[in-house]
């Protein structure tokens, strides 16, 4: 029998936690050279910007993964929608249909929030996400590119004069 899952909503006093599944997230995306993230940023960004909001996926008491999200906007609808930056889940755990519960809750939350979209990428290569993607009813958004500034383009765009 499948053990039940519940979540948990993100405090202070969990960024080491946060920052632990951001870590193994990163491994999985064979990204971690890329995490600069520290206790710091996360306490920041999540808890005194409020720049994004996460939750804890629970079962029996223990953390077994995570997701994060926030507000992005539409102008064509008016109104902001729920974009879902990252859903991790413990190896151990996968498989259980916890992936699904979770994008569940997430598709709730958004309907509670009058959102009229739910939005999230997904790495070319991750073909088990994207036939898990495409089983919850999402469609791939074929037609746009996703364009990125990282932040050295951001300094060098910056400090381009506005009447040059």
């Amino acid at each position: 029998m499948e053990t039940e899952l519940t979540f948990r909503k993100a405090e202070r006093k969990d960024a080491d936690l946060l920052l632990s599944f951001i870590k193994k997230l990163s491994v999985y995306e064979k990204m971690e050279d890329q995490v600069s993230a520290d206790r710091k940023t996360i306490e920041e960004s999540f808890f005194k910007k409020k720049n994004a909001e996460a939750i804890f996926l629970m079962v029996e008491g223990k953390e077994i993964g995570f997701a994060v999200y926030f507000t992005n906007f539409s102008t064509f609808k008016g109104k902001g929608g729920l974009y879902v930056e990252d859903v991790f889940i413990d190896q151990a755990y996968r498989h259980h249909g916890y992936g699904k519960k979770t994008f569940i809750y997430l598709a709730q939350l958004a309907k509670e929030r009058n959102c009229p979209r739910m939005e999230w990428t997904c790495l070319d290569w991750n073909t088990p996400s994207i036939a898990f993607y495409k089983s919850l009813g999402a469609k791939a958004m074929d037609e746009w590119t996703i364009y990125r500034l990282d932040e050295k383009a951001i300094k060098n765009l910056a400090e381009t004069k506005l009447n040059k």
